[in-house]
């Protein structure tokens, strides 16, 4: 082998070992990118394994607290609605009250509600057949403790009970469905302390 060849020979044999470092290097940076690579991957699985754990919890307390919510509503809705039939039964029992009790309230009504003025007082169709004889007398009677004067109006009015005065044109709505309305907040809380506590 001459010189030449030999010095070829040399020149490979070092580019092939530079080669091999090169390639060893570059395999254990691949090893080092691919490792580190792994450990960032792993991390960034461990953080979205934790961030899912605690948007799921998360999630449970919100479906928890609207399950609880649609429940106390549907509670409340239901004590509303049996409150609502309570009330409701309680306006068809006065209404339903035999003559004499029935009545006698409508004498305390008139008592609270007549004023010192002259005025007509108009019932139903059902309570003008009903009506006690005397009855007129003492809605003349109260009317006159109260320094005016209330004179019962024989035409019938589209009301299911209680009464309507009626002063200079001014109507004062005295029925019983007027009277349970205006109490409606104070029967309901009366009820509900009854059936609910």
């Amino acid at each position: 082998m001459s010189g030449l060849d030999k010095m070829k020979a040399r020149i490979l044999e070092e580019a092939k070992s530079q080669a091999q470092e090169i390639t060893n290097e570059a395999k254990a940076e691949a090893e080092a990118m691919l490792c580190q690579a792994k450990e960032n991957a792993e991390a960034e699985a461990a953080g979205i394994r934790e961030r899912a754990k605690r948007d799921a919890k998360e999630y449970q307390i919100r479906v928890d607290s609207s399950a609880d919510m649609h429940r106390k509503q549907a509670v409340l809705a239901t004590k509303q609605e049996i409150i609502g039939s309570v009330i409701e039964a309680a306006y068809e029992a006065v209404l339903n009250l035999d003559d004499e009790k029935y009545f006698g309230m409508l004498e305390k009504m008139l008592g609270r509600y007549a004023l010192p003025e002259n005025g007509v007082i108009c019932f139903s169709a059902k309570d003008l057949e009903r009506m006690p004889a005397g009855f007129s007398e003492k809605i003349k009677q109260i009317a006159s403790q109260k320094g005016g004067a209330l004179e019962l109006s024989g035409k019938p009015e589209n009301i299911d009970g209680g009464f309507l005065l009626v002063y200079g044109g001014i109507e004062e709505n005295c029925t019983i469905r007027a009277v349970f309305a205006s109490k409606r907040d104070e029967l309901s809380d009366q009820v509900n302390r009854l059936l609910f506590g």
